[in-house]
């Protein structure tokens, strides 16, 4: 058998025509061709799939086809002619005349990719593990100097001192002759600063809006508030210039708000690195937590003989008081919550890794989203102050707002809409110490926050094995007690959870997750506590184990949300008189909330799983990444076919919000074209309903290659990274350093 790419001598064989080679594109602008994840060919893919890789990347790499790929293609024979009415599983029904290949030929065309969302998922946490690997071989195994890679800052810096002072009245540096920093701000704007950026008519968007810019002197829009004056001696002075904005034009420009939320101080970050930031309420709790394990231990899973009596003794409440003496009582009672709500008319945008950044949440509230969660933030790094995890908690005042509120005759007793807000923090720990802590240090420094949300679903390795995220699942009796900690220090904030149906394909364990958190354990029981105290559960329908393939499985979500459910109804007259928890220590008393997440693509998803699944809201992720506007559709209860203009015009709006988050100048400007083209990574995969045979579309479906109605939309529907980068080079001028080559 011979290899369906042949590149032995020369191009390859072309595996659609033998008796012609493939060209390949040249390789422009610097560009690294096999950097792209989608350039490798794989067994799966197709002879077109490997073909046409191989014209935009060159980058073959001799894998035949698949042989049991082969013959199931041939056990269809009719995926060659496909008809309107046809639709294949797998295979977004792309209309005829906007197919580049004859229909079928490309059915695999999405097997190359699948993997893509997991190493999303996992890439923030790959590179901290990088860049400590790189740390540790740096001086071993030295650099290549003769490289440039570019970078996204001055090769020589403007001093702080003058960053926003006029030319000559400067502030006063500490280090003096010593600073490594330009002071001559003739000298910088000369010789080290880079050129201005056209784009935006060549005027700074976030000194239109705010009438100033923090970036000052290093802004790469600095020629829109800038000016020469003369003074009286004669000498002409280079000064920043500022402005009154009326609300309304910076409302109209696209900014609502200006000012972030959760900002904390500096001085509260070195307090937090000294550790000497005090959280007297976790630290009493986690000593209550390890003494009364231990008590338990002692009284419940050594003493078999005595359990057994317990069992059998159900007569008069005072024998159960007696037993609880047994145990050291908690050092406090949890604070009352204040009341969330969840319906049908709030849509929730998915903690993402990455991409549910601050700029990226404000698009999708503007289009939307009635809750919005942080990017899963982990304790440890919290408790230490690292200024890295802290940006993770900013949000915008957007945030802030209230959330839809129609409950339509049924009432939601003690909530009120007017108090509530959007933002939540999530979380993640591996012990109870530290989500104890990392609880309380957010509720004195973040006064905007919705809930406190702790991830029990990341299934990213490098979480996994610190026995965080997916882990706890398997720990169910440490997650409960980590829950019941949360929830006693959180002050009013309630706390909610996120989780998978299990680690294992075949032993989903999420129903008898579900029913100890909101019934509580044995041991729990035994001290006569109850429930652990959250008001809101999660549920992904798929394993750790399966990551992001195949389904998630609604029918499992739906058996939860029935438990749920029982619980909301029933709950006094199923629980346990002789061990009835004292009421006292039920944080979170009335409705548990329970959302499920995964694969919801439409108003269509959404709308059925409310109605199937019986689940009070849907927890929105991929979907909306690839289309933002699926919160839209959910409003208008319709498909909404954006036209590419409309969808460029987001991306420009995404732009603008990332410069005012992360700045204006060179820095900022490289950070917003990084987390840019994370988000293009996935935009890319939409395909309009305009040219679908048949809807609702699925988030599973790959398309065959395709062309839009116009070229732009061709161009935001392409999977080569080059075409990324072009999109953002019209948003956004790339600096002067050299690409890396």
């Amino acid at each position: 058998m011979t290899n369906a790419i042949d590149s032995t001598n020369g191009p390859p064989l072309n595996p659609l025509d033998p008796e012609t080679r493939l060209e390949h594109q040249a390789i422009s602008n610097g560009i690294d061709q096999s950097a792209h994840p989608q350039n490798k060919t794989y067994p799966e893919d197709s002879a077109v799939t490997k073909a046409e890789k191989y014209e935009r990347h060159a980058s073959p790499n001799g894998v035949e086809v698949s042989p049991s790929k082969r013959r199931k293609l041939a056990s269809h024979p009719e995926s060659q002619s496909l008809t309107r009415s046809e639709r294949v599983k797998g295979v977004a029904p792309i209309k005829p005349e906007y197919l580049i290949h004859h229909p079928g030929s490309r059915l695999d065309r999405g097997a190359a990719v699948k993997d893509d969302d997991d190493a999303a998922e996992r890439a923030a946490h790959d590179d901290a593990m990088n860049d400590n690997r790189s740390k540790k071989r740096q001086k071993s195994q030295g650099q290549n100097t003769n490289r440039n890679f570019g970078t996204s800052r001055d090769e020589v810096g403007l001093c702080s001192s003058r960053a926003n002072h006029p030319e000559f009245s400067p502030g006063q540096c500490q280090f003096g002759d010593s600073c490594k920093f330009e002071h001559d701000l003739r000298k910088y704007l000369k010789k080290w600063k880079r050129e201005d950026l056209a784009t935006f008519g060549s005027i700074c968007p976030i000194w239109k809006a705010k009438g100033k810019c923090d970036a000052g002197w290093k802004c790469r829009f600095l020629g829109s508030h800038m000016v020469e004056r003369d003074k009286d001696d004669g000498r002409k002075e280079l000064v920043l210039v500022e402005q009154e904005i009326p609300p309304a034009d910076g409302v109209a420009f696209g900014f609502s708000e200006t000012s972030l939320i959760n900002e904390v101080s500096t001085q509260a970050k070195i307090e937090l690195a000294k550790r000497k930031f005090e959280t007297p309420n976790a630290d009493r709790y986690s000593e209550w937590i390890e003494k009364s394990g231990k008590e338990t231990e002692q009284h419940i899973h050594k003493d078999a003989k005595w359990r057994r009596e317990q069992t059998d003794n159900v007569e008069g409440r005072g024998e159960v008081q007696d037993n609880r003496a047994r145990y050291t009582e908690p050092p406090f009672l949890p604070s009352e919550k204040r009341k969330i709500y969840f319906g049908r008319e709030t849509p929730a945008l998915a903690p993402l890794t990455t991409q549910g950044n601050l700029p990226f949440r404000r698009l999708c509230v503007g289009l939307g989203a009635q809750a919005t969660y942080s990017e899963m933030a982990m304790s440890l790094p919290l408790i230490q102050g690292q200024k890295s995890e802290w940006a993770l908690l900013r949000a915008h005042k957007s945030e802030a707002q209230p959330p839809a509120y129609n409950p339509k005759g049924r009432i939601v007793t003690e909530y009120d809409n007017s108090r509530d807000l959007k933002f939540g923090a999530q979380i993640a720990a591996n012990k109870s110490w530290q989500a104890l802590k990392a609880t309380e240090i957010l509720t004195q420094l973040c006064p905007h926050l919705r809930v406190i949300d702790l991830n029990c679903g990341c299934p990213i390795d490098l979480v996994y094995r610190q026995g965080a995220g997916s882990a706890l699942l398997d720990s169910q009796g440490k997650l409960e007690k980590i829950l019941r900690g949360m929830s006693a220090v959180s002050g009013e904030v309630p706390i909610t959870v996120k989780i998978r149906m299990g680690t294992k394909d075949n032993k989903p364990n999420a129903i008898k997750l579900t029913d100890r958190l909101v019934y509580g354990g044995p041991e729990a029981l035994e001290l006569g506590q109850g429930s652990c105290g959250v008001a809101a559960i999660t549920l992904h329908g798929r394993s750790r184990q399966q990551r992001y393939t195949k389904n998630a499985d609604w029918e499992y979500i739906a058996d939860c949300a029935a438990l749920i459910k029982e619980y909301n109804e029933r709950g006094d007259s199923l629980s346990d008189t002789v061990r009835e928890a004292d009421v006292r220590a039920q944080a979170a008393r009335g409705k548990v909330y329970f959302l499920g997440n995964g694969d919801c693509y439409s108003h269509t998803d959404y709308y059925t799983h409310l109605e199937q699944a019986e689940v009070d809201s849907v927890m929105i992720a991929r979907g909306a990444l690839i289309k933002p506007w699926i919160f839209e559709e959910i409003q208008q209860g319709q498909f909404i076919d954006k036209s590419a203009s409309e969808r460029l015009a987001l991306v420009e709006q995404y732009v603008r919000y990332g410069l005012e988050t992360w700045g204006s100048d060179e820095r900022g400007i490289g950070t917003t074209r990084r987390f840019l083209l994370e988000w293009l990574s996935f935009a890319y995969r939409y395909v309009p309903v305009g040219i679908l045979e048949h809807l609702p579309p699925s988030l599973q479906d790959r398309p065959p290659a395709w062309r839009g109605r116009n070229e732009l939309e061709t161009l935001l529907g392409s999977d080569n990274y080059k075409d990324w980068i072009k999109i953002r080079y019209s948003i956004l001028i790339p600096s002067q350093a050299v690409c890396r080559s």
